[in-house]
C-alpha cells in the first residue's frame, strides 16, 4: 500500500522477538523498514516523538486466539497470568501515546478472544487518554476494499473493535481496534 515509500520502524522490548523479522521483511519485499533492537535503558524511538502516522501494536497477550491450533497452550496458562498480560498491554499502549502525531492512529491488535484484553483494555485506555477516540470498526474493515462487507459480517463487531474467531472467520482468534488522536 505504501509502494515502497515512507518509513517503517519495527521494534520490540524483547530483542528475541525481532529475530525472525529480517527474513519476513525480505520475503515480503520490504526495503523501507528500520529494525531497532533495544539497548539497555536507551529509548530507541526517542527521535520519532509526535511524528508517527500509525503505531501498530502487536500486543503481548494470553494467546487464547491460537488455542484452536495449540490446544495444549490453555493448560500452560498460570493463575494470575492474565493480570500480568493486562499490565503489559497497558504499558505498551502508554509507550505509543507520545509517538503519535495529531490525527495519527494506534492500531491495537491481540491474538486473544478475551474481552479483558480487547474491548475492556481499549475502554480503559480511552478513559485515560480522552485525546484519542475509537475509529469505527466498519471504517477499520474498509481497508479490505471489496472484501470489507463480508469481513464485517463474519467478524464480531463491537463499539471498540473487530474480533475474529475460528468459528466465524476460519482464522485464529484476533482482535483489532484503531484509536485516533485528535
Amino acid at each position: 500500500m505504501m509502494q515502497g515509500k515512507g518509513r517503517l520502524i519495527a521494534t520490540d522490548s524483547d530483542k528475541r522477538q525481532l529475530a525472525p523479522i529480517h527474513e519476513r521483511l525480505s520475503r515480503a519485499g520490504v526495503h523501507n523498514c528500520d529494525v531497532r533492537t533495544p539497548r539497555g535503558e536507551e529509548e530507541v524511538l526517542a527521535d520519532i516523538k509526535a511524528s508517527a502516522d500509525l503505531v501498530l501494536i502487536d500486543a503481548p497477550c494470553t494467546g487464547t486466539g491460537t488455542w484452536r491450533r495449540n490446544p495444549d497452550a490453555k493448560w500452560r496458562m498460570r493463575p494470575g497470568a492474565l493480570e500480568v498480560w493486562l499490565k503489559d498491554q497497558a504499558e505498551v499502549l502508554e509507550r505509543a501515546v507520545p509517538l503519535v502525531k495529531a490525527g495519527g492512529r494506534i492500531a491495537y491488535i491481540t491474538c486473544s478472544v478475551l474481552a479483558e484484553e480487547n474491548g475492556e483494555q481499549v475502554r480503559t485506555f480511552i478513559a485515560r487518554h480522552p485525546e484519542f477516540s475509537v475509529q469505527p470498526p466498519e471504517q477499520t474493515a474498509s481497508v479490505l476494499w471489496d472484501k470489507a462487507e463480508a469481513f464485517a459480517e463474519a467478524a464480531l463487531v463491537s463499539a471498540e473493535g473487530l474480533l475474529m474467531t475460528p468459528r466465524r472467520t476460519g482464522t485464529d482468534g484476533f482482535y483489532v481496534a484503531v484509536l485516533k488522536k485528535a
